[in-house]
């Protein structure tokens, strides 16, 4: 595994994989032990401890032991960071399109006016 250097590089990185996403949107649910995560997959335990294990490292997730199970639940915070993020990404994105448009705009009215260059 490359190395990733913030708590936001871990997250995305544990997100990129389709069963630890399928994880965390049953999660969006409520809390569950990990035997009913583990279900629908159709891999070994221990195979599919290393997925929750990547999303615990991250602190995408959290678990505890309560009795014989260990249940699993989404930790809030770092999916906020996630989410900044991307509406800050966002925000830079459309303000550099708007621009652009602007630009576009007042290029085709130069044009208009002036007659089309040859």
């Amino acid at each position: 595994m490359p190395y990733h250097s913030t708590p936001l590089d871990l997250a995305f990185h544990a997100l990129s994989d389709p069963t630890r996403r399928a994880v965390v949107s049953r999660l969006a649910e409520g809390e569950v032990p990990v035997s009913v995560l583990a279900e629908p997959f159709d891999m070994a335990l221990p195979s599919f401890a290393q997925h929750l294990r990547v999303l615990e490292d991250c602190g995408l997730i959290a678990s505890e032991k309560r009795g014989r199970s260990r249940w699993c639940r989404l930790v809030r915070p770092r999916f906020d960071e996630a989410a900044n993020w991307m509406e800050a990404e966002r925000r830079r994105w459309a303000e550099r399109l708007d621009r652009l448009e602007a630009y576009l705009d007042k290029t085709e009215e130069d044009e208009e006016r002036h007659g089309k260059p040859v």
